[in-house]
């Protein structure tokens, strides 16, 4: 598995749908939950895919209407660093909103 070189809000925001979704989610799904643009989630998932933290299957399910769709999990080593980088971009937003004011001095 390799690290990304880097990781942005729409990363995070793709990562934490899939490492909270028990079921493999498309595409198409994956734009709607994160609110992100087709142009920034297919590549992403293309990204992540090539780096090993996801894998995707073709849907099979014969009795749904429509194109076929492009289901994307994680894999156990990209969940895993997955969770490490929601964790460490909670901590920062965390850090960002309730840390000292900019310009503040230390006291002690």
């Amino acid at each position: 598995m390799e690290m990304l070189p880097r990781i942005g809000r729409a990363t995070v925001d793709v990562l934490t749908v899939l490492l909270d979704s028990p079921e493999p989610r498309w595409g198409l799904e994956l734009i709607t939950m994160t609110g992100r643009p087709s142009g920034t989630v297919y590549p992403l998932l293309d990204r992540l895919e090539k780096a090993g933290w996801v894998e995707s299957r073709w849907d099979d399910d014969a009795e749904r209407r429509g194109p076929r769709r492009r289901c994307y999990t994680l894999t156990p080593d990209g969940a895993e660093a997955a969770r490490d980088v929601v964790r460490q971009a909670r901590s920062r937003h965390v850090r960002r909103s309730f840390g000292p004011a900019r310009g503040a001095e230390a006291t002690g």
